[in-house]
């Protein structure tokens, strides 16, 4: 009884340090999409800049470990093999006098990213999903834009459910 507590306590203890793991991941997508996007950065020399100089280092004023490199790598590539799709996601629940196009290339970067995985992901709840990407824009936003991150998270979060349930 005893060896399967501590067997418990250890598979827990690693998935937490996988999720930190994955949390730093996705910071880090969030800003090569923003790279890429801006300076227009190819995805291969983008994702190689991203594994050898920034994945290794802990995020500044964060207690997170390096980032998971193999799913920052996940999220970078389906994002731009997905985009249309994603960007379609985004459009459909997008309020009809905004385009995507004219929101801050931080929060598409940050909206593709979190799209990409509710739709893409499915090994993740969705609803964690949607905290962790609405945690996420805390750092770049003031609470309207968080709003609208939650809320266009949780609308398109919805919406799949709702096809897979039919």
């Amino acid at each position: 009884m005893a060896d399967s507590a501590k067997t418990d306590k250890k598979n827990k203890k690693t998935a937490k340090a996988k999720n930190k793991g994955r949390v730093a991941a996705r910071i880090w997508a969030v800003q090569a999409l923003y790279q890429m996007e801006l300076a227009g950065a190819p995805l291969e020399e983008l994702i190689e800049e991203f594994i050898t100089h920034r994945l290794t280092t802990p995020l500044v004023d964060t207690k997170l470990p390096p980032a998971d490199a193999a799913y920052f790598e996940l999220i970078v590539r389906g994002v731009v093999a997905q985009q249309k799709q994603i960007d379609a996601s985004i459009m459909r629940v997008l309020h009809k006098d905004w385009a995507l196009q004219k929101l801050d290339s931080t929060l598409r970067a940050l909206l593709r990213a979190s799209v990409y995985e509710l739709l893409y992901q499915s090994d993740i709840p969705s609803n964690a999903l949607v905290s962790e990407y609405t945690n996420m824009a805390h750092a770049f936003f003031d609470m309207a834009e968080v709003g609208m991150v939650n809320a266009l998270l949780d609308r398109i979060s919805k919406e799949k459910q709702s096809t897979h349930d039919t």
